[in-house]
Order: structure tokens, then sequence, then C-alpha cells
């Protein structure tokens, strides 16, 4: 902390020649990013070295996050920023003959996430580092992540993202600290002396190596850490197969144990595909467990106190084969008893639900846990059966309630119910979500241990999608409040609209075109495509999914270009349509609902009746640096999921935060961002959870729509027959009127909702047109938004769950 920009440039000058062996006039962009990295890496280095003493010295119970995705995005801004050494960066880089923002736009984003969940996972660990909670973050070190995205055709194409031969500077690699994880072999099971023994032979072994990214807080010297394992072989080539002239089966094992470090998310749609996921997910939490206890047991000698000195959560059912995977230590490693072993780790884990999507609340068949983890399957059998016992007798032998909640039922593990019956806690991630959880996915368990169940609605790092992303708001927010202690002190964000003036609105609505321009002078620049800066900036950004319905979006825009082709004098408020998504590969109504949105806007675009009317633009490979970008340019914010199906969101908050409008249902956290706001300040429509689940009890029949509305016949006729590109959609058209693979038609109700969706689209173009309005609007949303700092989420963490103080700042 505390350094001049004297201090760093010779820092800098050292490392690179140190490090590089060349002076600053022979240095690259990429060698001059590599150097500031390793400096501030330096920096924190440091600084955690001070934070274990300070954690050893207080003895302050330790949190695990285990979470398959860390979508951390770029790192060096970010650090710099929270280092507090940001401007003396950018200054010392200009004095040696580079340009800060060259080098921040050269840092590729961390390919270690897909959407929410990950983004989320880097947001918390952000905050603990602030809150100066001792906590560490567990995850693979995934060489390629997700994808990267290219749009051939208008068609999404999946590509490798090579991020770590920038990205990997921020990582240190600890050799000392590798694990030994074992898959496949046979189990015998036995007493020797009275004392419950088991053998595990001829099974393969994959070393976890660890990859440490430092995390630092925010005007603390308190930093934690990442910990990314990667997967190696202990015999990485096969020497006499090799000279044999057996090239392939000479690096047979070496490709097998590091493709469990490959790719994130896998296809699981084939064998080989799910085999490897449960391999990636049993790899890292077995790694992870094993090294937390390694340590602990150094320290105290015993695992008694195990679960007064750490508390793990489990984000999403991911990782939840951590819970065997520590009572397989305890009994096996140890010689605790069951009963011992079970009090441990069911007072040590906790759970993190983040869907009510049947789909997403994993189910591993049984067979495929018995081949390859057999002695986890034996303890998971265990488990089932003491649980199955205890639901038969609670549920007095109503066997359809003990097959909802059983673990193992029909060839099937599941582990939603794995963590219900063993973690210590429950929680959803937003109000709404939460009560879906207790009143209908959990049901049973919530009326049998209502205690165990809570809410903790998700938070933001405000920190970076504020006043990094957004310098001048985060200026205007300064001086209109009088200091910068709403970084640490989200909540008085509210003295922003308190202390407002007409002035104030007046800025906010300059602030907001200047980023719009900045992303526009970007667009082009990547692009060539120039956007219309003068039209309404309509965003939806977010996972493609069928529940979050991008497909509904885009059918308002194919109204609105039908009405202008109809009538070229049609009124309406001009609109830039844009749309940042991924669809997973094997989701193929994803991939056509992208194929879709880039048919439309082809034509859309190419058409003179939409000049300076409409415009529709899908940007490629979306990802958080794009965001960054994006967020503060925004206008109105869709967050049009199916009420009851996204668990909370955070792309509104952060649009809600850079002052976009929110045009939504009440699903989610949209929710508690009403009761914020009030429905005055945002644009409501369509069903909502309860009248949702009583259309599917009494019957929903979405043809009746189509057959009842000459719109929305125009509309899906208009897909089904496809654009300018002649490419057709009529296998979309016949999800929404009669269903796909036997399921329900239009299960996501879009056609029940499309009239509510127009009226409150024609409402945010009407609210528009008067500026005043709409920035005062915008200053009210963005004043009341502190309660969505990630701050707030995790000190309610602390105090309800991990049982931990935070800072006292």
């Amino acid at each position: 902390m505390g350094y001049t920009s004297k201090q760093l440039s010779k820092l800098m000058v050292d490392k690179l020649r140190r490090t590089f062996g060349r002076d600053v006039s022979e240095a690259t962009d990429a060698d001059m990013f590599q150097t500031c990295a390793l400096v501030l890496r330096d920096i924190m280095s440091a600084n955690r070295v001070e934070t274990r003493e300070k954690n050893q010295k207080n003895n302050v119970r330790q949190v695990h996050y285990l979470s398959l995705e860390f979508l951390m995005g770029r790192s060096l801004e970010k650090n710099a920023f929270n280092l507090g050494v940001l401007p003396q960066l950018k200054a010392a880089l200009k004095e040696l003959g580079f340009e800060a923002s060259d080098l921040f736009e050269l840092e590729p984003d961390a390919g270690l996430g897909n959407g929410g969940l990950g983004r989320l996972a880097a947001c918390y660990l952000e905050s603990m580092s602030t809150q100066e909670i001792p906590a560490t973050g567990y995850s693979i070190c995934y060489e390629l992540g997700l994808f990267k995205q290219k749009i051939v055709d208008g068609e999404q194409v999946e590509l490798p993202d090579h991020w770590l031969n920038l990205g990997g500077s921020w990582l240190v690699t600890r050799p000392e600290d590798t694990e030994e994880v074992h898959f496949g072999g046979q189990v015998e099971v036995g007493f020797e002396n009275g004392r419950h023994v088991v053998r595990h032979s001829g099974y393969t072994t994959v070393l976890a190596v660890p990859r440490d990214m430092k995390i630092a807080g925010y005007k603390t010297t308190f930093t934690n850490r990442l910990r990314l394992w990667d997967a190696k072989s202990p015999t990485p080539v096969d020497l006499s197969r090799f000279s044999s002239g057996e090239y392939v089966k000479a690096v047979e094992d070496k490709a097998m144990a590091e493709a469990i470090a490959k790719v994130l998310y896998p296809e699981d749609n084939h064998p080989e595909g799910k085999m490897l996921r449960l391999r990636q997910q049993y790899f890292f939490v077995s790694a992870t467990i094993q090294s937390i206890v390694r340590k602990h047991k150094a320290k105290y000698g015993t695992l008694r106190n195990f679960h007064e000195k750490h508390a793990i959560q489990i984000n999403d059912t991911h990782p939840t084969l951590v819970i065997p995977e520590l009572m397989r230590i305890l009994l096996d490693e140890e010689g605790y008893n069951w009963d011992d072993a079970w009090y441990i780790t069911t007072h040590t884990v906790s759970y993190t639900n983040h869907t009510v999507l049947a789909e997403a609340l994993e189910r591993w068949p049984q067979d495929l846990i018995i081949n390859l983890l057999p002695r986890i399957w034996l303890i998971l059998d265990e488990i089932s059966q003491k649980y199955q016992r205890q639901l038969e007798r609670e549920f007095h032998g109503d066997m359809d309630r003990v097959g909802r909640n059983a673990i193992i039922w029909g060839g099937q593990v599941r582990m939603a119910n794995l963590c219900v019956c063993a973690c210590q806690a429950i929680n959803g991630v937003s109000a709404l979500h939460s009560d879906i959880l207790k009143n209908d996915v959990f049901n049973d368990a919530y009326r049998r241990t209502p205690k165990k169940f809570l809410n903790v609605t998700n938070g933001i790092d405000h920190r970076r999608w504020l006043a990094q992303i957004n310098p001048q708001l985060d200026e205007l927010i300064r001086d209109v409040i009088g200091s910068d202690d709403y970084l640490l002190h989200p909540e008085q964000m509210k003295q922003f609209e308190k202390k407002a003036t007409a002035a104030t609105v007046k800025r906010l609505g300059e602030i907001k075109k200047a980023n719009k321009v900045a992303f526009a002078n970007w667009y082009a620049k990547e692009t060539g495509i120039v956007l219309n800066t003068d039209a309404m900036f309509d965003v939806q950004a977010k996972r493609l999914h069928e529940y979050k319905r991008q497909l509904l979006n885009a059918m308002h825009i194919i109204y609105l270009y039908q009405r202008l082709k109809d009538d070229p004098n049609f009124e309406m408020t001009p609109r830039v349509y844009l749309f940042g998504a991924k669809a997973a590969p094997g989701y193929v109504m994803a991939k056509h609902i992208i194929h879709l949105i880039n048919s439309l806007a082809a034509t859309v675009n190419a058409d003179p009746v939409c000049k300076d009317k409409l415009q529709v633009i899908f940007l490629e490979n979306y990802r958080v640096s794009l965001a960054e970008k994006l967020m503060p340019a925004a206008e109105l914010s869709e967050q049009i999921s199916t009420a009851g199906k996204e668990a909370s969101g955070t792309g509104n908050m952060k649009f809600m935060m850079n002052g976009a409008l929110t045009i939504g249902t009440l699903d989610g956290a949209n929710v508690e961002m009403c009761q914020q706001v009030k429905e005055e300040n945002m644009f409501l429509f369509g069903l909502t959870a309860d009248q949702v689940d009583a259309r599917v009890r009494s019957g929903y029949h979405s043809y009746e729509y189509y057959s009842q509305s000459e719109t929305l016949k125009h509309i899906l006729d208009q897909i089904a027959k496809g654009f300018d590109d002649g490419v057709g959609y009529i296998d979309i058209v016949n999800s929404l009127l009669f269903g796909q693979n036997g399921g329900m038609a239009d299960q996501y109700f879009l056609l029940a909702d499309f009239e509510s969706y127009r009226a409150a689209q024609a409402l945010a173009g009407r609210t528009y047109l008067d500026q005043k309005k709409w920035n005062q609007m915008a200053l009210i949303n963005i004043a009341r938004s502190g309660i969505f700092a990630a701050d707030r989420a995790v000190a309610e963490y602390a105090k309800n769950i991990w049982k931990v103080p935070v800072r006292k700042a």
C-alpha cells in the first residue's frame, strides 16, 4: 500500500530485466503486461504472508468456498484498484512509454466460468478479502475454460480459449502442496483387531497440483487466495512404449489425467462426457479436502475440532462429493466411527442452491459412481440407507414422499438430496427463490428441519461493477455524497438520492450519453458497425437458456419490424437492441435461438425502413471484459425470465447499479429490486410465479394464443419462414405450439406473456422520450442498489452460516 509512481516504475524496470532480460526500450506490450502482473503479484504475496500470520494469531474459523466456476475476468486493473495504486500504475506506465489502457485490453479474461454462478463466486472472494474473512476459493485450473464464441454465418461456433498464455501471470504453482486423487480400482472392507479397515487397490492416480491466485481486498492488506487444481499424471510418459514405437499409448495416461483440467463443462450427452464431468468434480473436491485436512492436522494433531475451525460452502451441487470424501478420510484414514465422522461432516458443510430447474439438480448414474469411485459409492450407499430408513419412519411408510427425498433411487444418485441430508444450512439466493425451495423443491425437508433453510440474496462487487468500470458515475456519487465511503459501506449510496439536485440528474444523463458513445466507438473499432447513440440501448446479456427468454425479446423486435414494414411512419422510440449470450455446445434449441437473432439482425439492419429506428446487434463472445464496457452504456435492462425460474440473477443488479432501468418479471431478485425502487421506477410485466404454477396445474394451451391473436400469428409465421438469409425456424415455432420431445408446449410461457411484455416495452419507450424523468428514475435505481452489494451478502453468510467475524471499517 502507498506506492508512488516512481517506486512502481523502478519495480517494473527491475522485474523486466530480471525476469525477461530486457530493458524498457526492448519490451513489448505483452512483456510489460506480464511485468505489471508480476509486480502486483509480489505486493499481494507479501500481503498474503502478513494475512496468514494474522489468521494464525487470531485462530479464526476458515471459510472454504468450493465452486466449479470462478468467472474472474481480467485482474490487472482490478488488483491495482484494490491495492490503491491504479493512478500510480497508470502514471508509471506513461513514464515508461506505455498506455495502461492498452495493457488492460491485452489481458485475456480468466476462462474459469460460464455465467452468473462463476461471477458470483468471484465477487464473493473479493468481498471476503475486503471484509477480512479468512477464506480460500477452490476450483479447477481449466486450460481452455468454457469456449471462445465465434459467430459464423449467424451460428455459434466454439473455439478454444487459450487464456493461460498471459492470464497465467497471476498464478503461482505450489508443487509442495500436490495431492493424490484415486479413481477406479477395487475396495475391500473388513476388520482387523476390532478396527474397521478399508483397502483400496488397483486404482489410477492423478496428481492435483495447486496453482494459486491472490485475491486482494480493498483498502486493506488482507489477501486471500483462489486455489486452482491442475491435473497431472504421476507417470507423464511411458518411455518403454515410446521407445518401441507405441507413441499414442506412451502418452495415454498423461492425456487422460490432463483431460480433467482441459475444459469447463465437457458435454455429458454421452458416457465419456458424463465420466469426465464426474472425474472433474471428484478430482477438485478430493484434492481440496485432503489439503484442508492435512494442514489442520499438522496444526492441531486431531480432527475432533475440524468443524469448529472450518466452514465449507458448496456453491451449487457440483462440489457435493466433498461430503462422502470427508467421510472417507475420517473413517478410513483417521479411524473415526460412523457417528463421529457424520457429526463432524454435517457441522462443517453448507449448501447454496442456485436453481429450481429439475435438469440442473444433478443426478449421477449409480453404475458410473460404482466403477469410477468404488469407495465413495459404499459411503454414499450407507448414507442413503440410513437416511431412507429415517424418512420411512418420519413419513410413516409413504413411499412417494420417501422416493422424492431419497439420495439413491431408481439407479440415480441425487446430489441435491445428499446436500439437504448432510449440510448444516441450505440457502437460496433471493427471497422468492428461497420460498420456492421451502414450499416446493425441498418442501418435505423444510417441514422436517425448517431451521436449516435460510435466504441470502445474491450481491455483486460494487467496487468493480460501479467504481472501476464507470469512473464518471463513481466521481458523481463521491461529489454528491461528499466521500468515497460508499465503497466500503454500500448502504451509503442512499445519500446519492437524498442529496441529488436537478444538476445531478442532468449530469447523470450526460454521463450515460458519454458511456454510450464510448461503447459505440469501441464497437465500431472492433467490427466496423456504427451504433445509433441517439437511440435507447436496450440490452439482454446473459447465458442463453430458454427460461431466460431471449426468444421473447426477439419476438417483440419482429413485431416492431413488422409494424415498420406495414407502416414506415409508425411512431416508435428508436432502439438499439444488444444481445450478449453463449449457448452450451450441446444445447440445440439455445443455439437455434442465437441463429434466429442473427438472422433477424441481418435483415433488420439491412432494411432502409429501419434506419435510425431499429438496430439489432448480437455481441460475439460475451464475457466479463465486454460486460464491463456494456453495462455503463445500457439504458434498458432485459430481465424477462419466466417467473419462478430464475433463482436470483446478478446481471440485473449490475445494470441497475449503472443506471439502467429494468424491464422484467417478478422473478428472482427482481422482486427485491422492485421492493427497493417501487413499481413506478421499473417496467414490470407478465405472470407471477404463483400464476405460472396455476396455469400449469389447470392446463396451458399455447396454441390458443396463436389462433386468437393476429399479431402472434404473424410473428410466429415469420419465425417459421425465416428472414433474408433463407433459414427457417419451424422447430422453434413447433416447440412453442406443440412442445418438443414430449414436453409441454411453450413451457416458459412466452405466448402468455407476450402482450404484457409488448405493453411494458411501449411504456418504456414513451418514458424514454422524457429524458429528465428517465434520468431521475435511473438515479433512484443507482441510489437504492447498495443492498445488492456482495459485502452485504457475504456479511450475512458470515453471521448466519459460517459464524465468523467481519472487518469493522
